[in-house]
Parts: structure tokens; sequence; C-alpha cells
């Protein structure tokens, strides 16, 4: 597909009007109280379809040296990085049946990963895999995270199938006690929280679900034992029914062209098209990644991180649409380096930007045979307003007769749910099965949303300390206050699309710390002054991206319509200057957290 040509100004001017007229069908007063947990009467959309076998054991009481709060990647690597630092008892628990976070979750047919397995997966020089896709599919990812656990034997002191309720710091003993809905009671000398961001699911919050007669369930929970098949396909249960599903997101785009092949008739509701750009999976070999030379895995995935940082590289090692449209990721990652003055660069990105879109709307209109249909499908926003898809299936599904896209923009999405199906415009649409493919909760983990109370010394409660003073951490993993405590995640450290490896510089400090702690018998505390340094430094160069976010179409990039505020949320340089300043820090200034113990 040849690239269009840059755009002239009057073709900018439109697609500016465009953008926000477009923006204005689809913005909702509600902003993101639109969605619902599943709680209550909603909750079994939270349950685990995957865990089988009895569950009994008595509770414990025991004490660790760390307990990891999560069996996602994160708390893999975490615990993979603290046993090569030497340390023994590593507890993750872990609400799932098993470890694997989202890639535990997330089994519906269709599921890939959107990030090149080979700088996805973690871990890969240490334990010897070589992906098999270039994107692979979910199985290989949980087996992967499987892997990980049996290779750093980090099921011997798992807790799983258990939620951890609460964390106290215990000043006489110097150590965490850790609570459980299992009725553990267990000590930990440190506590790592790896929650993640994909954790919850979420529903849409629209009238009459629990009048639906027909069956239900969320993408995070498939119902194989409805659908039948596997995350392959060959979902014969739905042979002759009318399925709908909610959703046109990361996931919708995965699994839609999957449910048209075995469907009666599959409805698809759409309130904002995302933007699908090519995807080119394949098979891969070790030849075809340089996997026989030592750290081939890191090489390549600090050569990814580079290119979307927008640093300087010699060579593309990915080449993919993520790599050759990571100037486009500016407004998501302040990372960029701006050439020029603001008003030069911010020109030079909006051509650039509108190329882009143009390019992706072309290829609607070159997949799609009706026009109809193809002008519902294209994206009319900037190109960072949404989270990039990639597919080279999914436009191609609505040519079938047997597939009906619902556009709900100008009812602001779905009106009402029936006992008989969904009504959009007035019209009811009769279903046998609806399904949710309305994601996660973004950034809602235990901690931050006070599921999870954290109480440190003298009983200070971590959410209202940082209520009164604004969250407060150095480089996003310690808190005053909270000794012992490590946090994994984006507040006030760095992100990137390839977020498993911003969690593994992450692991590698967390380790680090640990080791250092325990090697001097000392706990690990920033001081107030330290914290405030960093949080300096965080605000002092956070970039002005409030306005870009606040002229986007609703999504959770920018709360549903609400804006993005500016703050100092994030390191304002990028995961590569971040993850050197670690490197730097660990190497001169490691001694200044950690303070002796008394206990």
């Amino acid at each position: 597909m040849a690239t269009p040509q840059a755009p002239a100004p009057d073709e900018l001017a439109r697609l500016k009007e465009r953008y926000r007229h477009e923006r204005e069908r689809r913005v909702r007063p509600d902003g993101a109280a639109q969605y619902r947990a599943p709680e209550a009467e909603f909750g079994y959309y939270a349950d685990d379809p995957y865990a089988t076998g009895p569950d009994r054991r008595e509770p414990l009481s025991d004490t660790v040296d760390v307990a990891v709060i999560g069996g996602g990647f994160g708390g893999l690597l975490a615990g993979a990085r603290l046993r090569q630092q030497g340390v023994e008892r590593v507890r993750i628990v872990e609400r799932g049946g098993d470890v694997g976070g989202t890639w535990y979750w997330n089994r519906y047919s269709g599921v890939h990963c959107d990030i090149e397995s080979h700088v996805y997966l973690p871990l890969l020089d240490e334990t010897g895999y070589v992906p098999e896709w270039k994107y692979a599919p979910g199985e290989e990812i949980r087996r992967h995270a499987v892997r990980v656990a049996e290779r750093f034997g980090l099921y011997q002191h798992a807790l799983l199938r258990t939620s951890v309720t609460a964390l106290t710091w215990d000043e006489a003993t110097e150590t965490w006690l850790v609570a459980t809905d299992r009725a553990d009671a267990f000590r930990a000398v440190h506590v790592v929280t790896a929650t993640g961001t994909l954790t919850e699911p979420k529903l849409p919050g629209i009238p009459g679900i629990e009048d639906f007669r027909g069956h239900t369930f969320h993408t995070s929970r498939w119902d194989y034992a409805y659908t039948g098949g596997t995350p392959d396909g060959g979902l014969s249960g739905l042979a002759g029914k009318r399925v709908g599903v909610v959703g046109t997101g990361a996931t919708g785009v995965q699994v839609i062209p999957v449910l048209a092949e075995d469907a009666g008739h599959l409805y698809v509701f759409q309130r904002t098209p995302s933007s699908v750009d090519v995807r080119a999976n394949r098979r891969t070999t070790a030849a075809d990644v340089g996997a026989g030379r030592p750290g081939w895995a890191r090489a390549r995935r600090d050569n990814f991180l580079r290119i979307v940082s927008g640093e300087p590289a010699d060579v593309d090692l990915v080449a993919d649409r993520w790599t050759s449209s990571a100037g486009l990721l500016e407004k998501l990652l302040p990372s960029f380096r701006r050439q020029g003055d603001r008003d030069t660069f911010e020109a030079a990105y909006e051509v650039a930007d509108a190329a882009k879109m143009n390019e992706l709307r072309a290829r609607v209109e070159q997949s799609v045979t009706d026009p109809a249909t193809a002008d519902k499908l294209k994206p009319w926003y900037r190109y960072a307003c949404k989270r990039p898809t990639f597919s080279d299936l999914y436009y191609q599904t609505f040519n079938r007769p047997d597939v009906t896209l619902v556009d709900t923009a100008d009812t602001h999405g779905i009106e009402r749910v029936t006992e008989r199906g969904v009504v959009v415009a007035g019209t009811e649409y009769p279903l046998d099965c609806l399904i949710f493919a309305t994601g996660f909760s973004v950034g809602v983990c235990g901690v931050h949303s006070g599921k999870l109370p954290v109480r440190g010394r003298d009983g200070a409660e971590l959410l209202r300390t940082w209520a009164e003073r604004g969250p407060r951490t150095l480089h996003g993993f310690t808190c005053h206050g909270f000794p012992n405590l490590f946090q994994m995640g984006s507040l006030q450290n760095a992100s990137s699309v390839n977020f498993t490896h911003v969690l593994d510089e992450q692991a590698v400090h967390i380790a680090a710390l640990v080791a250092a702690a325990e090697a001097k018998g000392a706990l690990v505390e920033p001081s107030r002054e330290s914290e405030d340094a960093w949080v300096a430094v965080c605000a002092q160069d956070a970039p002005d991206h409030e306005w870009f976010h606040a002229e986007c179409t609703p999504g959770y990039y920018n709360r549903e319509g609400r804006g993005r505020p500016n703050g100092p949320t994030a390191y304002p340089h990028g995961a590569v200057a971040f993850h050197d300043l670690l490197r730097r820090w660990r190497e001169e200034s490691l001694s200044e957290i950690l303070r002796a113990r008394t206990a």
C-alpha cells in the first residue's frame, strides 16, 4: 500500500473539524462512570472458569523473605530476579488458579500479543526459549509464564486462588503482616505489589443487562463450555446462534473474525472504531532472530525500546508497525527529543499524524466492499488518541453476509438490553449470546483503588497519606513511612508500549534493593527529602499533553473524554534514560535508602 502524501493545510483544517465532530458524537456526560465493576449481582462475570480440582488448604501463619502480590509477569519477574539474588523464601500470592496474570485470564479465541513475542516474552535468554511466532498466541505466552515459575522455583511457596486483603506493618518485628481471603496471616520481611494494570474486567453500565435471558460472559472469562472450541477457534457451540459482541478495541479486533467463522449471525456493536494496521504474523525460527548469539533477546528488546522511545538506533531489528510509527507515540510516552521549537515540532507532528491516519482509513476502503460499512469503520481521530491495533483479518470479516456492524455513536452507546437482545436507536437486535469485549479497568489495582489497604508506620494508610500530599515515592518504588514495601507499575516510573521490558527493569532494581538490605541487615525506606526531590524531577519537565488528549475521542487514554491532566505522574525523559538513571543510582547512591533495623 502506498503511503498517502502529506496533507495540505486546508485538509488539516478539515480533518480537525471532522475529528471534533466525531468526538462529540461519542462523548458521554458520565465519563468513566459508564462502566461498572463485576461486583455484587454482577460478580459472576469475574469468577474463574479455568481453575480445576479441589482447593482446600489450611491457613498459613509462617514467615517468608518476600511476599509478591500478583502472579502476572510483573510478579514472576520480581520472583525470578529475587531468586537470582539468592533470596530463598519468595511467596507469590495470586487470585487466579495459576500464574500468568492477564494471560491467565485472557483465553478468548484469537488472542495474541500485539508486541513481537521475541521482545515481549521476558527471560528468554535465561530460559533458553525461542518463541514460535512473531506475535505469540495467548497460550504460548501463558505456557511461558508457567515456564518462568518452574525455572525459578516460584511454585514452592506460592499461594494460588488467594487474594491479599490487607498489608500491615508491624513495628515490633519490622515485618509486614499479610492477610488474605483464605484466613492466612503470614509475615513477610519485604513486600512487592505487582497487581498489574489489566486485572479488573469492566462491564458497560447498560440498563437491563441483568434482564437478558440469553447467555453472556466477558472475554477475559471465556465460556468454552458454552461456545465449544479452543483459543484457536472451532466454536461449534455457536453454530446457528445469534451472537452479539460489545467492544471493538484490541480484544474485539482479535476475537470478532473468529466468532464470525462459527456464529450463525454475528452482530458487532461499535461505539468508536479502532485504527487497525497490518499485523503480518508468521512463524519464526531461531535463525530469523539470531537466537544463537548470547544475549540475543536482551539486545533485541533494547533495540525495540530505543526506537519506540525516540532514541537513535543503527538498525531496526523488529521492523513492524510499532517501530515504523514510533514518532507518533510522543503524545503517549514522554520520551521523544523534540527538534527545534515547539510550534515547529507540533506542526510537523500533525502532518505526520494525518498522513498515517489517512493511510489507515484508506486501508478500510480497500478491505471493506460496502461503502457505508467502510465509512463506519474509519477511525476519525489522531493516532495516539486510542490504542493502535493490528490485524490482517478484521476488516474482511465485515464483507460476510452473516456479520452486521451496528454503529452506536449517535446514541452514545447501546441504549438498553432487553430479555431478548440489544436495543440501539430504537431497534432491537434479538440475540442468543452477548459477549462483552470491553477490556479491563486500566490502572485500577488493589493498592491504588483502596481494595487492598496498606498501613505503614503508626498505622498510616498509604492512600490517605497520598491524598494529603499527593503521591510521593522515590523512583516510583518506595515510600517514606512504609519500609520494605516496593511497588511495581508506572506511577512516577517510566512506561513503554512493551511493558514487560519495563517490569523486568523494575524487578532487577527491586531485587538489588532487597539483596542490599539483607546483606546489611537493614530496612529499605526513602527519606521525605528524597521523595520530594524525585517528585520535583518528574514535575520539572512533565510534557504538556493535556490539550492533545482533551481533543481526543473518548477512551481509556483520556478518561472517557474527561482529559488526561499533566502532572508528576511519570519520569519525563522516557524509559531508556530512566533505566540508565536507576543503574547509576544503584552504583552510587543505593546505601542512602537503607535504614538500620531496631527489631
